[in-house]
């Protein structure tokens, strides 16, 4: 079977409710995300709570040319955090 993976993500404020689909249209490494949405103040507020907790974040940038070795040490487990890869 050829299946591709997908993300449906819903992020309305207010949103009607989400009609029930048969399981075969989420079946393959599909997934369905809300995505909350702050006001810019809240985020602020979020990341100062953060920081007060101790909370750190570890990236690893990669160009979008070297998309493939980022790919290699996540695999690898070379990477802590999140991998970014950038235009």
């Amino acid at each position: 079977m050829n299946f591709r993976p997908a993300s449906l993500v819903c992020g309305g404020i207010d949103m009607s409710d989400i009609p029930s689909m048969p399981y075969r249209l989420l079946w393959g490494e599909r997934r369905v995300v809300s995505v909350a949405n702050l006001t810019r103040s809240d985020g602020a507020e979020f990341f100062s709570i953060g920081k007060a907790a101790g909370v750190r974040c570890f990236t690893s940038v990669y160009p979008l040319e070297h998309a493939n070795e980022a790919l290699d040490d996540l695999r690898a487990g070379r990477v802590s955090g999140a991998a970014v890869i950038v235009p």
